[in-house]
């Protein structure tokens, strides 16, 4: 998505013209209209990678007048309503950007915590506090994996790390209505550790009535990469610090009765190396 972005600004004449996005579900998670736990229904089997390569080479190459003649420059999967969607770009223009800001009295901690969601801005609160221990990291469920056969990716119920004391657990209240959220997320996230390094991640949930947490999208960052991926500097323990945690994009609605939740937590393990926070390679 950033290539996209990137060609259409800074590229030649001709790339800036005829770029196109297909944005799918699956991919290494895998393919079809069933990916990790979700059927996604009949219409997600539209994606034919072979044909598709095939078309765009006709239409880019032979000057063919196929369907990337006739189609807006973006297609995109959008899930919950569980359809293919023509923009004519991204991030779509008509999107307005969202911010959501975390509440609790201090005693977030697993889906037994009191962590709310909420577009009011925090008054004065408690902090949240969690124990990371890298003998036992929060597992990975899920997610954006590849060629690992022990590990089942794509969206899982969340549910068994939500109940970890050492995972943050932050809700909004079931929707009124259907509600979508389409486009990049991130995180803002301020934070301490007594440790000089540490990761932090957080991870994109939604919730449907019956309680089944199916994960979204999801992001870490390595606190001592804070600033620059470059040039490591290491945390003063017990100052607090920003960290912007990427969760890369989706595009989902979030049905009504449906709710929105962020997890924050230190590890994603296997599919992120754990942090021993001891400041070593």
């Amino acid at each position: 998505m950033r290539n996209y972005v990137g060609i259409k600004a800074h590229g030649g004449p001709a790339a800036r013209a005829d770029q196109r996005l297909i944005v799918i579900i699956g991919g290494h998670a895998g393919g079809g209209r069933k990916v990790g736990d979700i059927d996604f229904g009949p219409t997600a089997d539209w994606w034919d990678e072979t044909n598709i390569v095939l078309d765009w080479y006709d239409y880019l190459f032979k000057g063919v007048q196929n369907r990337f003649a006739k189609e807006k420059p973006v297609k995109l999967f959008v899930m919950g309503a569980n359809t293919w969607r023509e923009e004519d770009d991204w991030p779509l223009a008509r999107a307005h950007a969202t911010k959501y800001f975390l509440h609790s009295s201090g005693k977030a901690n697993s889906l037994r915590g009191d962590g709310t969601l909420s577009t009011a801005a925090p008054r004065l609160e408690s902090s949240d506090r969690y124990v990371y221990d890298p003998a036992s990291p929060t597992p990975t469920i899920g997610g954006q994996l590849c060629c690992d056969s022990h590990l089942q990716g794509g969206p899982r119920d969340q549910r068994p790390a939500e109940s970890r004391d050492d995972v943050l657990v932050y809700s909004t209240p079931p929707f009124a209505q259907d509600t979508e959220v389409t486009g990049p997320v991130s995180m803002e996230l301020y934070a301490a550790s007594s440790a000089v390094d540490t990761d932090f991640t957080a991870k994109l949930v939604d919730v449907s009535p019956d309680g089944f947490a199916k994960n979204l999208t999801e992001g870490i960052i390595r606190a001592r990469y804070r600033d620059s991926q470059e040039t490591p500097i290491f945390m003063n323990p017990g100052q607090a610090y920003k960290f912007t945690i990427d969760l890369w994009s989706t595009s989902n609605v979030f049905l009504r009765g449906h709710m929105l939740r962020l997890e924050v937590s230190s590890s994603n393990f296997p599919r992120f190396d754990r942090n021993m926070n001891t400041g070593e390679e």
